[in-house]
């Protein structure tokens, strides 16, 4: 997990992400980003000099934009902007969502669109192999014209303001200082270059980007924890004949049977039962898996698509394009017909963070169904309503006198409470800024919390299912599930014992979560 990252002119992956922003990989930038850069920041320069306003260059900002600004105050303009702009509130970020943003940030920058100094991309990778992180308030983006409040905060410590955490450091110390300490100098930002460093969707996409990398990994747990039930609850697999899914042709649907059937292919409970059986269907928490967690695999293909291309975006603004990038060509267009030339410096919107916002929201209602099943699944489980599960009420040794897994029962429902709640879309309310010339807003950071929200309460939901799950196994001994299944369990019992009576259940249920976010359930 910790090898070298290099920022180049290639998207990054959500596994990228993690690697930097959480197992400290180190980044380097390809032999090619400095010359882009150069390349770009000429177009800066020369526009210095033409005469002409140009947005954040030598004018003011947002609904000050009218305002032109003397060429001797154009460095103070730059500071001036971070420092008012790093205006949020409340608890900080984690580490691992200040360091993945500031991983896109530079390979943003480094794509040679912003009109930066090789220096500017240089000092945030310095920054982040040095392990120095700034201290970014969660709350201040409305996720449109960048996340401004939080880049801004980053975009501090790039000039030696603010306060930041260090390896071995005890506590916030003043960014000043450790910079000293790690041998950096700030930088002195001139032309443009605050703007670029406080606009784009940079923390939302590395929130999400994170979100989604850990997201696959609760998937796979779930369909771990599925199978495990299926079998602990002595269910058929004949709902999981290929020709079911097949015949109504969802992609996700035929995903999660074929791997269910895999996970349980060698199972001895499956067919101890199926003669005398009384039972012709098993519940719908057990029956409708793939239709359901199915859809949610679907769902969460469309938000990976669409932070994968985040991950390779600009989202700065304005952009600036030298005549030699390849954006002047590639796209088929004559450069002659462009507004601005094949060499310009061009206002848009890729700042505006709708396009992940909307996936986003709806990565929250995925997971939220995939919980919402799991929790049912528990609920049959340690109910005993069934009896030929053979199954003790709430899985207790003794039961009564035990109140077994009662309450991690009531720990999910509320896990899944949260996440319908969790639910309600960020991204349908907008609240205009900036004296109104910033009219519609995408609120993705809200968009992106929630997501990550929901992927922690899912971790616990589907860890006390296979909590459940395996003690249903043991009632079931000396038949054996699933190769993949028994494979899964023994993972399960090498940091949770069999519940021989009551003991408190927090410990438990966050050890097989932290196995789940560690990927000890992935399925290959």
């Amino acid at each position: 997990m910790t090898a070298e990252i290099t920022i180049d002119d290639m998207p990054l992956s959500p596994v990228d992400v993690a690697r930097v922003a959480r197992h400290a990989a180190r980044v380097s930038l390809a032999a090619d980003v400095a010359p882009r850069l150069a390349a770009s920041r000429a177009v800066v320069e020369h526009a210095l000099g033409d005469g002409l306003p140009h947005y954040g260059i030598n004018t003011g900002f947002g609904s000050l934009s009218r305002k032109r600004i003397a060429a001797d105050e154009l460095a103070s303009l730059q500071r001036n902007l971070v420092r008012s702009h790093a205006a949020g509130v409340l608890e900080a970020f984690p580490a691992d969502v200040v360091r993945g943003t500031m991983l896109l940030l530079a390979a943003s920058l480094a794509r040679g669109c912003s009109g930066v100094r090789p220096c500017v991309v240089e000092t945030i990778v310095q920054l982040l192999n040095a392990g120095i992180t700034p201290i970014v308030p969660s709350v201040g983006s409305v996720g449109a014209s960048g996340d401004l409040a939080p880049l801004a905060a980053i975009g501090l410590a790039l000039i030696g303001e603010g306060q930041c955490d260090w390896p071995g450091g005890e506590g916030p110390v003043a960014t000043q200082t450790a910079m000293s300490r790690a041998g950096l100098r700030p930088l002195n930002l001139e032309a443009k270059e605050g703007l670029a460093l406080i606009n784009g969707t940079h923390l939302m996409a590395a929130r999400g980007a994170l979100a989604v990398h850990d997201a696959g990994r609760s998937l796979d747990a779930a369909l771990t924890a599925a199978a495990m039930s299926l079998d602990a609850c002595r269910g058929t697999n004949a709902s999981l004949d290929a020709r079911i899914h097949a015949a109504r042709g969802q992609p996700g649907q035929i995903h999660v049977a074929a791997t269910l059937r895999r996970l349980l292919r060698d199972s001895e409970i499956i067919p101890s039962h199926r003669e005398d059986d009384p039972r012709v269907q098993d519940p719908y928490s057990l029956r409708c898996t793939p239709q359901v967690v199915g859809a949610a695999f679907d769902a969460v293909g469309y938000v990976a698509g669409a932070i994968g291309r985040e991950l390779g975006a600009v989202t700065d603004n304005p952009l600036v394009f030298a005549s030699s990038h390849p954006l002047n060509t590639m796209l088929g267009e004559n450069p002659s017909d462009l507004p601005g030339g094949s060499e310009s410096i061009v206002s848009g919107g890729n700042f505006h963070g709708m396009a992940l916002a909307i996936p986003l929201d709806a990565l929250c209602m995925a997971l939220s169904h995939v919980a919402g099943i799991s929790e049912r699944r528990v609920f049959w489980m340690i109910s005993a309503f069934d009896a030929e599960s053979r199954l003790k009420p709430y899985l207790a040794s003794n039961p009564g006198l035990d109140s077994g897994l009662m309450i991690a029962q009531y720990t999910a429902a509320a896990c899944c409470n949260e996440m319908i709640t969790l639910c309600t879309p960020a991204s349908v309310s907008n609240i205009p800024t900036s004296a109104g010339i910033e009219d519609y807003n995408s609120f993705g950071p809200r968009a992106a919390a929630k997501a990550s929200r929901a992927v922690d309460l899912l971790d616990r939901v589907i860890a006390i299912e296979l909590l459940a799950a395996s003690e249903g196994l043991e009632v079931h001994r000396p038949l054996r599930s699933g190769s993949a299944v028994e494979a899964a369990h023994a993972t399960i019992r090498a940091s949770v014992p069999r519940l021989t009576g009551d003991r408190p259940l927090t410990p438990d249920i966050e050890r097989i979560a932290a196995s789940i976010r560690r990927g000890d359930f992935s399925i290959d």
